[in-house]
């Protein structure tokens, strides 16, 4: 769900007070592109919103909401908008944003 390598790569390059700043600012704008999917009314702002989605995502380390997002994206270039499962996008940021949370708790980018 979280490839910790790639987070703990982050915050070495950044360090630990940038850190918290990118993740407070990845999970702001993470939500506010979610609201905005829910409302794209069409292929390309769907198409947009989940490709920016999956490059935050994949910069911060959260795979699977990044795969769900290529997904989509993919879905949404070829035509089949409505093949586009949002709410699964939306359910797998809320789990990985958990386990990303619990993992920082935790230790594990330290």
């Amino acid at each position: 769900m979280i490839d910790w390598i790639r987070v703990r790569e982050l915050r070495e390059e950044i360090g630990a007070d940038a850190f918290e700043e990118v993740l407070d600012l990845f999970l702001e704008e993470v939500e506010t592109a979610l609201a905005v999917l829910r409302t794209a009314t069409t292929e390309d702002d769907l198409e947009a919103q989940l490709h920016f989605l999956k490059g935050s995502a994949l910069n911060l380390g959260f795979e699977t909401l990044a795969n769900l997002c290529a997904d989509g994206e993919a879905k949404s270039g070829a035509g089949a908008r409505d093949s586009v499962d949002i709410p699964r996008i939306v359910s797998g940021y809320e789990a990985s944003k958990a386990a990303f949370l619990a993992g920082i708790a935790e230790g594990i980018a330290a």
